[in-house]
């Protein structure tokens, strides 16, 4: 007799008064939602996967003809290369594949040109940054479509990137540090915020989660999020006296207006606004950690030092703050002494 093999975590099956069994995701804390197919069925793990999230699943969305781009997204989606993937880069993949999928989810697979593809860029030219995303997401995707043998090519060689005219997120400065504080007080949790980011140098993903359990002996001890890397931060004299002040009634220290967790994307959208408030505007929380990584550059720091506080695993990011921290002390001392040349004519 052959073995049945087990749904998924959280999955229930219930015989409805047809006969039919119907499937469910039951999960402690999360909605409950309804799943179509069988278990591990592409339909099903589609599902599965936004129920997994937290996010609203809708059936006619997730429902795909095989050999479709939704079809393709199913299959990556159970794939090991996405499951591996840490719960923030699942979740920033999900949120570029699942615009892809409302434009394109009935579309073949087999057909999907080069020409198509660098038409999808082009037409991106406004937010060269979104568009190369969007390529890189498209580029997984044909090829996990030629690993399951749904294609034999990978039409996104030779497809060209935008020019992207930024250097990524700005990096804060400390007059738009001051400006900030000057505007939320000691007590705001925009202040509390600005603390958390300024003095920990970690992502807004890891700094939703802090709360008291993290602390031991003055030092902030937390698991990334993204990379799986841990940090042992000591706490600052600044950052230790806000957060002596918080009440002891949370598991976190940042909590939304209901006094539940925050999520990062909302956590951004929030502190975005607080920025306005303060009279400045295109500074993210990102741009916290570059500052923290470019202030202690600044101080001298090595950049093994950045990475013990950063969490970075490769030293080519953390290089760049400390050669521009190098270059900026020579060019003080070389005007310096050419202050003293023109002292001695």
């Amino acid at each position: 007799m052959k073995q049945l093999r087990r749904p998924p975590k959280y999955c229930q099956g219930f015989e409805d008064r047809h006969g039919k069994v119907r499937w469910y995701y039951r999960r402690p804390g999360y909605p409950r939602a309804a799943l179509p197919g069988l278990p591990w069925g592409p339909e099903f793990m589609a599902a599965y996967e936004l129920a997994a999230q937290g996010e609203k699943v809708d059936i006619g969305k997730v429902k795909s003809k095989p050999g479709t781009i939704g079809a393709l997204l199913a299959s990556y989606y159970r794939s090991s290369d996405f499951t591996s993937l840490s719960n923030v880069t699942k979740r920033t993949y999900r949120n570029i594949l699942e615009r892809f999928r409302v434009e394109h989810a009935d579309k073949r697979v087999a057909m999907l040109q080069r020409q198509h593809i660098q038409k999808l860029v082009n037409d991106r030219a406004s937010t060269p940054a979104a568009a190369n995303r969007l390529l890189r997401m498209i580029h997984i995707l044909m090829r996990h479509a030629v690993e399951m043998g749904w294609r034999r090519d990978d039409p996104t060689l030779g497809v060209r990137k935008l020019k992207e005219k930024t250097g990524g997120f700005t990096t804060w400065e400390d007059n738009h540090i001051e400006r900030f504080l000057a505007h939320h007080k000691p007590g705001t949790r925009a202040h509390l915020s600005m603390m958390l980011l300024l003095y920990t140098g970690q992502r807004r993903s890891d700094v939703v989660r802090m709360g008291r359990q993290h602390i031991r002996n003055n030092v902030l001890t937390i698991t990334q999020q993204k990379t799986g890397q841990q940090v042992s931060v000591p706490l600052h004299p600044e950052l230790k006296r806000v957060l002596d002040s918080l009440p002891n009634d949370n598991l976190t220290f940042l909590v939304s207006d209901r006094g539940g967790p925050l999520k990062p994307e909302s956590f951004t959208n929030w502190f975005k606004r607080m920025v306005q408030e303060a009279g400045m505007s295109g500074l993210s929380p990102h741009g916290l950690r570059k500052a923290t990584c470019r202030m202690l550059a600044e101080a001298g720091c090595t950049p093994h030092q950045i990475m013990a506080i950063s969490g970075h695993k490769t030293l080519s990011e953390v290089t760049r703050y400390t050669v521009a921290a190098s270059r900026k002390q020579l060019a003080e001392g070389a005007m310096a002494a050419l202050d003293k040349t023109k002292e001695g004519m």
